[in-house]
């Protein structure tokens, strides 16, 4: 089978039967296009001419690139899934992938921000525009439910229960959860509703929480655009993203005492092991802080 058609297979099997995000499939298909690349330069066209030998050939280009061992090991992932699926589905009579290394994954303890820091970046939208009050909104709700910006920016005005504090948002694969609010967090909210979102959509309709000047939802990217300009603002260390604020929220309820399970049903991790990160960032503060206050440290 050609390079091409096999990579389609997977991809559409991914897509239709896996239920994955547009996202990952992306990222998918970005690397197996430069697997596709890295054959091509060899001269092999078919699926079936790769063997462990090529593929351990691959694993040293993707090194000698200087790639991050996490990047790398998801390159990997993705062309051992692609034979493995190609070898399940009876097209290759065998699967190459099965005996390939993947780099071990650097385990970097996520970045977040302390409360103070989170207040500041909340409260520097002002309440006297639609944009600052939907900004406001935007920020206090990611904090208080811990969502990724792509759930943000595609809630709609039904994923809401402000009566019940409460928002629906969909995950990776499709997965719905129930995430409680709190009452900061709903309050914003009702400040955007009841004063903001109507005199920015100007009489135009549309089913989103969140929108823009032009009626629309609002985007990933501009939605970084804005946090990073906020957080400039609020005098914040450079780098601030989304992401830091969902970190930040199972950070700081898992410092509170929240349970663990919890945090990571809120979160919409498939594995509790994904969560435990969180805990190794609980115990280096914590030892961080007897080292500071401990006479004898």
């Amino acid at each position: 089978m050609d390079v091409s058609t096999g990579t389609d297979l997977f991809l559409q099997h991914l897509g239709a039967e896996r239920g994955l995000s547009a996202n990952t499939l992306a990222a998918y298909g970005n690397d197996l296009a430069q697997f596709a690349d890295f054959l091509a330069g060899r001269g092999v066209t078919s699926l079936d001419q790769v063997d462990a030998a090529l593929l351990a050939e691959y694993n040293l280009h993707l090194d000698k690139r200087g790639l991050a061992a996490s990047s790398q090991a998801r390159k990997l992932v993705s062309v051992r899934r692609l034979f493995r699926f190609l070898h399940q589905e009876g097209v290759l009579p065998s699967d190459p992938g099965a005996v390939v290394r993947v780099p071990r994954r650097d385990r970097k303890l996520p970045v977040f921000l302390d409360v103070g820091q989170v207040d500041r970046l909340i409260n520097k939208p002002g309440a006297e525009t639609p944009r600052g009050l939907r900004d406001r909104a935007m920020f206090e709700l990611l904090y208080a439910a811990g969502l990724r910006v792509s759930e943000l920016v595609n809630l709609g005005l039904n994923d809401l229960n402000l009566q019940a504090g409460y928002v629906i948002t969909r995950g990776k694969g499709g997965k719905e959860r129930l995430i409680p609010v709190g009452e900061s967090a709903q309050d914003a909210i009702r400040a955007w509703l009841d004063h903001g979102r109507e005199k920015m959509l100007r009489g135009r309709r549309g089913p989103h929480l969140f929108v823009t000047a032009r009626g629309g939802a609002m985007t990933r990217v501009a939605f970084w655009k804005l946090i990073r300009k906020w957080a400039m603002a609020a005098e914040l260390p450079p780098g601030i993203s989304p992401h830091k604020l969902r970190h930040s929220f199972a950070t700081h309820l898992l410092e509170g005492g929240a349970d663990l399970r919890m945090v990571q049903t809120m979160l919409g991790h498939s594995s509790i092991a994904t969560t435990e990160i969180y805990t190794h960032v609980d115990r280096r503060r914590l030892r961080d802080l007897y080292n500071k206050a401990h006479p004898r440290a």
